[in-house]
Parts: structure tokens; sequence; C-alpha cells
């Protein structure tokens, strides 16, 4: 998809988005400004491998 066809995507999508969900949607979108590219996918990449050990890590915890 182009910048363009996203962008229109997503409005799309947040005409029909609750409104306690829009905050936290500008939340994310606010947080990534001014980021390197780096400093992005390192964030990304903590992201996945937190979402893919959480029960590893829980077990970890007890």
């Amino acid at each position: 998809m182009t910048r363009k066809e996203v962008k229109t995507a997503i409005n799309a999508l947040l005409d029909n988005t609750p409104e306690q969900v829009l905050q936290e949607v500008y939340d994310s979108l606010k947080s990534v400004q001014g980021k390197s590219d780096r400093s992005l996918a390192l964030s990304q990449n903590f992201k996945t491998i937190l979402a893919e050990d959480k029960e590893l890590l829980k077990r970890l915890a007890q």
C-alpha cells in the first residue's frame, strides 16, 4: 500500500473505533514521533519477545 492508501485506511478504521480506544491510539502514535528507525525496531523487537514469551515469563516469576 502507498502512504496515502494507508492513511485513508487508518482514517476509515478510526471512524469506527470506540472513543476510549482513540486516546490509546493517539498516545501510541505520539510516542513514536521523533524516534530513529533503529530505536523503533529495537522497541518493536522487545515487544515481540515479551509477547512470544509471556507464559514463560509468568512461570519464571512464580
